[in-house]
């Protein structure tokens, strides 16, 4: 609350000075603004609740058939509910795990959701997106590797997680190399040249890619381990439910966003970041692992296993500087895995699945789009088309719907979640066919 003039007055004079201006004395008066400031004038509560509804208005609420990255899925209404409990919301870093049981149980859930999900032995909670785990994955191979400063990642990956890791690369001395595409899949054979120079300290592949197709990387572990690197799979979450999972395919590292698992596309964020790894990496891990143990009682407790960060250890030893407390979005994911369950996660990929086939039969039937790749795909794919992309979006955002993400060229990527019913699927290509 507003200082009243009377504590204003009280904490001055307990300083020893006149007025609130001699505390800036100091400061150039040059770089001092002196104008009135630009803000509107206060409003009341009715007022405001109906600028903000006249500023919702200007956005348009499309039904989304756009994708790479970020997917329109279902969120259970009982979510947000849960999440704004006040146990939860105000919830920080649990630096005191006796007193902080209830936020360290549901990030244990989280973890060992992950690790379920990626098969693999130990998982962190969490990171800020996925974009920023990939990068960290990348560093956690070239700390584990030792005397080898480069890293391999696939063009196939999404291009913003690749930006990313290129920045994080760039101010951390890494050595990062693209691995070109071949068909819309990784090239293995040029890979694979990389990978005999010897000096590759591990590589970051996608499942699905960008393109939505399920890649094939079967003995791909092994050769890389035969060099003595290491493999990190960029994954989406939601679909390992169903596909094979990195541990499945051998990697050391798995990372990927969780915004598939449930999260409203909300214009971008709050999103997610998992990392998991082989019980070996934990300790190049960033961030912290909630552990289970027993108490004095013999009651069973959770604690902070490992902590590899700036605050708790010397900076320079410390793997990353990911401190702010991130599980809300954790407990976001665990929240929905717990409620759909294995089978409720299954059948969203089926849906999924079965809606993206449905969705590029029909529009191929058109005879406006060609297929660009024959590969097996879960919920995205992508098509060449002969319309005008940006007319066509334009006709389908008329229409109520946001088109496919236009990849120049002519091609156009589509993604289809279990939100897409049949009606609708069928009304966004009577839109396009009329076009």
């Amino acid at each position: 609350m507003p200082h009243t003039e009377a504590d204003i007055r009280e904490m001055l004079d307990r300083i020893g000075v006149e007025s609130i201006d001699d505390l800036y004395s100091d400061v150039p008066s040059e770089v001092i603004f002196k104008e009135e400031y630009d803000i509107p004038e206060a409003m009341s509560e009715v007022e405001l609740r109906k600028h903000f509804e006249e500023l919702g208005r200007k956005n348009s609420r499309l039904v989304s058939f756009a994708g790479r990255g970020v997917y329109d899925h279902y969120s259970p209404s009982v979510i947000p509910h849960l999440l704004a409990r006040s146990e939860f919301y105000t919830a920080y870093t649990p630096y005191q795990p006796e007193i902080s049981q209830g936020t360290l149980t549901y990030i244990f859930e989280y973890q060992s959701i992950i690790c379920e999900l990626t098969g693999m032995e130990a998982s962190n909670a969490s990171m800020y997106d996925g974009s920023t785990a990939a990068a960290e994955a990348m560093f956690m191979m070239v700390a584990s590797a030792k005397k080898k400063n480069r890293v391999l990642v696939s063009s196939t990956v999404l291009p913003q997680v690749v930006e990313v890791m290129k920045t994080y690369a760039h101010f951390h001395g890494v050595d990062l190399t693209v691995i070109p595409e071949k068909d819309g899949v990784t090239d293995l054979d040029a890979m694979r040249e990389e990978i005999a120079k010897g000096d590759v300290a591990g590589a970051l592949l996608p499942t699905p890619n960008k393109y939505g197709i399920v890649e094939d990387f079967t003995g791909v572990a092994d050769e890389i381990h035969a060099a003595k690197g290491y493999l990190a799979i960029y994954a989406d979450p939601s679909a390992l439910a169903v596909l094979r999972t990195p541990a499945g395919w051998g990697a050391d590292v798995a990372c990927g966003d969780g915004q598939s698992l449930g999260m409203p596309m909300q214009f971008g964020g709050p999103y997610l970041g998992f990392l998991a790894c082989s019980k070996g990496m934990l300790r190049k891990m960033p961030g912290r692992v909630v552990g289970a143990t027993t108490d004095a009682d013999g009651k069973r407790a959770f604690v902070l296993t490992l902590q590899a960060r700036e605050q708790h250890i010397r900076r320079e030893k410390a793997t990353s500087n990911i401190c702010s407390n991130q599980s809300l979005m954790a407990l976001y994911a665990t929240i929905y895995v717990a409620l759909m369950g294995k089978e409720g996660l299954k059948e969203v990929n089926r849906l999924s699945c079965d809606g993206a086939h449905y969705l590029c039969g029909k529009l191929l039937e058109t005879g406006k789009f060609t297929k660009v790749f024959d590969r097996p795909f879960l919920k995205e794919f992508v098509l060449e088309t002969s319309l005008d992309v940006e007319k066509m979006n334009k006709a389908l955002a008329e229409a109520g719907f946001a088109g496919p993400v236009d990849l120049g060229g002519g091609k156009v990527e589509f993604a289809v979640t279990e939100q897409r019913t049949r009606e609708e699927i069928d009304r966004f290509v009577e839109v396009i066919a009329s076009i």
